[in-house]
């Protein structure tokens, strides 16, 4: 068995988050901080509610939804602002996917963190894609990017989301997928429990079982 780990590290040079010191050993008896973060900064999974889609906020996804099978499908070559679709995935995932299994795309996008390039130039899930996943029962969707769309098109983002969001869950900034050694594994993605919540970091770990 192999365990990876695909959750990005918080720190206080990623966009969207803080850490500041709370409590010190030497004044108050123990280490404690206090943690400020953008709902869908890093590693996080949506919630409907994130565009309306449904009512159904993080707090309330199943918790069946948080585990699956997953084929990692190697999307490296669609490069920078291009469009992942269904041709991408190999043939022989497409007749071994099950409904309920889950898809992750590697494009290696995660090398990016931090830079300009990492928002502004990912690639995106394409509209025929996001709805064969919502057809063929797609369980979570895992990418690189810390979007399935293009954050700067407001249309785009709207309407990959909206096709995704109906029952799909949409995990988003994934790393480390080049430690993966195999195509299927099981994906493990647990978000914190906010009530209300429009999305939330979620530590995210893939299992290679042989």
């Amino acid at each position: 068995m192999n365990i990876v780990d695909l959750t990005l590290t918080y720190s206080n040079s990623f966009s969207g988050f803080s850490k500041e010191t709370a409590k010190t050993v030497k004044n108050d008896g123990w280490n404690a901080s206090t943690l400020t973060f953008y709902s869908h900064c890093g590693t996080h999974m949506d919630a409907p509610v994130h565009f309306n889609v449904s009512n159904q906020t993080i707090d309330n996804i199943p918790v069946t939804n948080f585990v699956s099978k997953a084929w990692v499908i190697n999307v490296t070559h669609v490069g920078a602002k291009g469009l992942i679709e269904v041709s991408h995935i190999p043939e022989a995932i497409l007749k071994a996917y099950k409904k309920g299994d889950s898809l992750v795309f590697k494009t290696g996008w995660s090398q990016y963190v931090n830079t300009p390039k990492y928002r502004n130039e990912l690639p995106r899930i394409s509209e025929n894609l996001a709805h064969w996943c919502v057809e063929n029962a797609v369980k979570i969707l895992g990418v690189e990017p810390p979007s399935v769309a293009d954050v700067n098109n407001i249309d785009e983002v709207t309407k990959i989301h909206k096709i995704l969001l109906q029952s799909v869950v949409i995990v988003e900034g994934l790393t480390n997928l080049n430690q993966l050694t195999t195509n299927c594994v099981e994906l493990i993605a647990l978000p914190l429990k906010i009530e209300g919540g429009d999305g939330a970091p979620a530590r995210v770990i893939a299992i290679e079982k042989y």
